[in-house]
């Protein structure tokens, strides 16, 4: 048994003997959310086609997420439990499209059975114990964070979760503190706990069983907030990251300045073993894989004035290797400015600027519908092949997105959301294949307490 479960076990002794206590039950929520969630990937011929790819990935299902919030004891420290269950019920897997492959963890939204088809269904349970004194919370089990160093996914059916433990205190006067040690992961399309590992590393062989994080965040003014966060995945990277974020209202509108960097270098085993090698440009290595050296420079800018918001932001990729975070293989989320819906725009020098635009319509009598598009071009992309040489100098890739959502604001079908997303992906990276991808989401919370 390995720590975290074992003093989940206690707390959970504890609890069970003080859950009649006010405040457990009556400042405990429930909720039950739907999910009936669609996507077609077009994977085009661009570059070399890997064999047995898929020319399109399509998949459709729905998914449910119970969870149950409870209160705190009463007492100088309040304990209690969470809980979330999940569910995904294969609705259709395109005929053999579901985008498995012999190397990966499933499809593209569900697990996959030895010979490659999609499961009828999958689902997990996740608790966490917890406890509070004033304002400091303590939390051990399933967690899903999200700072910095560390975004748990939610871009599928069902939700991406941790094991680990995760204490946050709120005790200065606007500081917010966080600390935590994450052990495994559950991947959106999984109902197994893995290992923890980095795009380009053999996961199956080379992997991590502690990801530890720090950090916080500062109001230096209620409009001028300061973030310095670590994260070390043992055996992979270690990352400093800085982040200033400011809102000044300027006219009728307000200005949203957001500054972040990274510093990203090797870690044990990654510094000297080619299992652990990420993604990168080392001329000499297969692929050019090698250890993590990475500096990620960013800046992004929203205007926002009577329901339209401005955008614009250019990022830089310095170093070797591609830019680092916590990477299943069976999609994840970082903390950048260029994580889009196909992709993430920090390969090693590759250097992004972006243009963005969105409209709330409740503006014009519409509450509930939204609309957004955002564009992004990445250039000076090199790239080295198999044959550990560069296969590709000053390459360049851009994409497209585009959202459209309205969520019901009143009635009987109050908070039912429907929502569309549409990219498209070009490039002339070699080895690298275009894509168009559609994402078609209904989705409903109904609270049960």
């Amino acid at each position: 048994m390995n720590k975290s479960t074992l003093a989940l076990a206690v707390a959970v002794g504890v609890l069970a003997q003080q859950a009649g206590a006010a405040g457990f039950i009556e400042d405990s929520k429930a909720t039950l959310g739907l999910r009936n969630f669609y996507i077609n990937t077009d994977n085009r011929d661009s570059g070399t086609k890997a064999a047995g790819a898929q020319n399109k990935n399509e998949e459709w299902g729905q998914g449910f997420d119970l969870r149950f919030i409870s209160g705190y004891t009463q007492g100088t420290v309040g304990f209690g439990i969470d809980a979330i269950g999940l569910l995904g019920v294969r609705l259709d897997s395109g005929g053999g499209t579901n985008g498995a492959t012999s190397t990966s963890y499933g499809g593209t939204v569900f697990p996959s059975k030895s010979n490659g088809e999609a499961v009828d269904n999958f689902s997990s349970l996740g608790l966490t114990a917890k406890a509070k004194i004033s304002q400091t919370e303590l939390k051990l089990g399933t967690l899903q964070p999200k700072n910095p160093v560390i975004v748990t996914n939610d871009g599928r059916l069902l939700p991406q979760t941790w094991q680990g433990g995760q204490i946050t205190s709120g005790e200065i006067k606007d500081l917010t503190l966080v600390a935590g040690q994450i052990e495994a992961v559950k991947g959106r399309n999984s109902s197994n706990n893995e290992n923890l590992s980095v795009g380009g590393a053999n996961a199956r062989v080379a992997n991590s069983n502690k990801f530890y994080y720090a950090g916080g965040d500062y109001k230096i003014t209620k409009d001028l907030t300061a973030q310095y966060y670590y994260g070390n995945l043992e055996d992979f990277y270690k990352q400093h990251f800085l982040g200033l974020v400011h809102n000044w209202a300027i006219g009728p509108g307000v200005l949203k300045s957001d500054f972040r960097y990274f510093h990203s270098s090797d870690d044990g085993a990654n510094g000297n073993t080619a299992a652990y090698f990420g993604n990168g440009n080392y001329v000499g290595n297969v692929s050019g894989k090698g250890p993590i050296d990475n500096n990620l420079y960013s800046g992004l800018f929203l205007y926002t004035v009577e329901g339209h918001t401005f955008g614009g932001g250019y990022q830089v990729s310095n170093g070797s290797s591609d830019f680092p975070w916590l990477n299943q293989g069976d999609g994840s989320s970082n903390y950048t400015i260029t994580d889009m819906q196909i992709q993430k725009f920090g390969r090693a020098g590759e250097k992004t600027w972006q243009a963005r635009y969105s409209y709330d319509f409740a503006k014009v009598g519409l509450p509930g519908l939204t609309a957004g598009m955002v564009y992004l071009r990445g250039s000076d992309i090199d790239t080295v092949g198999s044959n550990r040489r560069e296969n590709g100098n000053g390459n360049s890739e851009w994409e497209r997105d585009l959202t459209i959502g309205y969520v019901i604001p009143e009635g009987p079908a109050k908070n039912l959301g429907f929502m569309w997303k549409n990219a498209t992906w070009r490039n002339d990276i070699p080895g690298q294949r275009d894509q168009d991808e559609n994402r078609l989401i209904v989705s409903y919370s109904i609270p049960l307490l």
